[in-house]
């Protein structure tokens, strides 16, 4: 599909160190006008949008239970791969691919592909 003015531009942003990540604890970035949550779980990383649709929760200080980060203020359960709503597939929130930058003697970089304009 050829590009298009109004197709988004995605490019790779560093939003934190990699050892400033909990194993399934939340960590709240923003940058650039993205307000994200960036978990570590399992060994992934997975980087969303940090504001739940329902009410405004903060996602990144919700709880991970069975690959979903649930909200704390509802209990609305995302799922981290996908940000899909688990009990209405319909409700999502956005999802960014991550990866983790390693530079030599330096701190591993978590990084998303975040769309620009």
């Amino acid at each position: 599909m050829p590009y298009r003015r109004s197709d988004p531009i995605m490019t790779w942003i560093s939003l934190c160190q990699f050892d400033e990540l909990d194993a399934a604890k939340g960590k709240y970035v923003e940058i650039d006008g993205f307000q994200l949550s960036v978990f570590l779980v399992d060994g992934a990383v997975y980087v969303l949008d940090n504001t739940c649709p329902h009410a405004g929760g903060n996602l990144s200080s919700g709880d991970v239970e069975d690959g979903c980060i649930v909200c704390p203020w509802h209990q609305w359960a995302f799922e981290l791969k996908t940000g899909r709503l688990r009990s209405s597939p319909g409700v999502r929130i956005g999802t960014y691919p991550a990866r983790l930058l390693e530079r030599p003697g330096e701190p591993t970089l978590v990084q998303a592909d975040l769309p620009i304009y």
